[in-house]
């Protein structure tokens, strides 16, 4: 790890038994990179609140945000980039060899072969009930600051969240496709992973598909049917939920005024944020702060998919 990164990296372990761990991170580095290489001694889950980062292994790279899962493999090593100033914030589950054995097993029983199974992609889908899952972690264990904690809830909870990110993951890439030469392929995961970044960067802006696909160097139409398929969600909805689930961790500090919230993250109005929160989440965003802010609840109610 190189010094600079060192020096704006914290970890904080929140929660750790023999199954899972589970740690908080922040990343205050500014724009630029990649850093030096980076080393990983256990099989990580990566879930963002808030940033963006990009993942180097040899020549391919991933755009990591709170859109997605980021798998880190045990004794892997790669190198990390910022695309914009403002770090990232997210948490770090590690899974014990023997849970992530048992749950690729149950996945596809040809792991049960290989006697050190590894995570098989890169990243995987966050849907709504996952991202859920995870506030709900992170308010049980902020919680148990100042009472006990239920450390069985927080083991199923844990569990069941990853062995949902690894389903998810296996459904989204687990299929061989065979009609596309692999440089096809290639060629459209990066055009993807440029376009989530493009996204990310600029999410308090206003954006027109034109705006990603002169980026990437494609057509509006070609952008859009790659973008769904390595997503699986528009790149209108993508951007929605960069834009809400960065308002969450905004409403969690405590941010109060919503219509400034609102024209930060590239709404045009409060009405249409809280129209777009409500629909997309299933609440407005003054009852989420509430909730987000109330230390004492456990629970949050999983929003609807649309």
């Amino acid at each position: 790890m190189s010094r600079d990164l060192e020096n704006s990296l914290t970890f904080q372990t929140l929660y750790d038994s023999p199954h899972v761990s589970v740690s908080d991170f922040d990343c205050r580095a500014c724009r630029g990179g990649p850093a030096a290489e980076e080393h990983v001694d256990s099989h990580q889950i990566v879930l963002l609140r808030h940033g963006v980062y990009r993942k180097h292994v040899g020549r391919q790279s991933l755009t990591a945000d709170v859109n997605q899962a980021v798998f880190f493999n045990k004794d892997s090593t790669y190198r990390v980039s910022h695309p914009i100033d403002g770090g990232d914030r997210g948490t770090v589950f590690t899974l014990a060899p023997q849970v992530l054995n048992d749950m690729l097993c149950e996945l596809d029983p040809a792991y049960a072969d290989q006697p050190d199974p590894s995570f098989p992609f890169a990243s995987g889908p966050c849907d709504s009930g996952v991202f859920w899952s995870h506030r709900q972690i992170l308010q049980r264990l902020e919680a148990a600051k100042e009472r006990t904690l239920d450390a069985m809830w927080v083991d199923e909870t844990t569990l069941q969240m990853i062995a949902e990110i690894l389903a998810a993951a296996f459904a989204r890439y687990g299929e061989p496709q065979k009609r596309r030469r692999n440089s096809t392929l290639a060629d459209h995961r990066e055009r993807a992973e440029a376009a989530k970044s493009y996204l990310a960067c600029r999410m308090g802006e206003p954006i027109t598909l034109d705006d990603v696909a002169h980026h990437v160097n494609t057509s509006p139409f070609h952008l859009s049917r790659i973008f769904r398929q390595h997503t699986g969600v528009p790149v209108h909805r993508y951007l929605t939920r960069l834009r809400l689930r960065a308002s969450l961790e905004q409403l969690a500090d405590g941010a109060s005024d919503l219509t400034a919230l609102a024209l930060e993250l590239g709404y045009s109005s409060h009405s249409h944020f809280t129209d777009t929160f409500r629909r997309e989440l299933g609440r407005t965003p003054s009852e989420v702060r509430k909730v987000l802010s109330c230390r004492t609840r456990s629970e949050v109610s999983k929003d609807p998919e649309a």
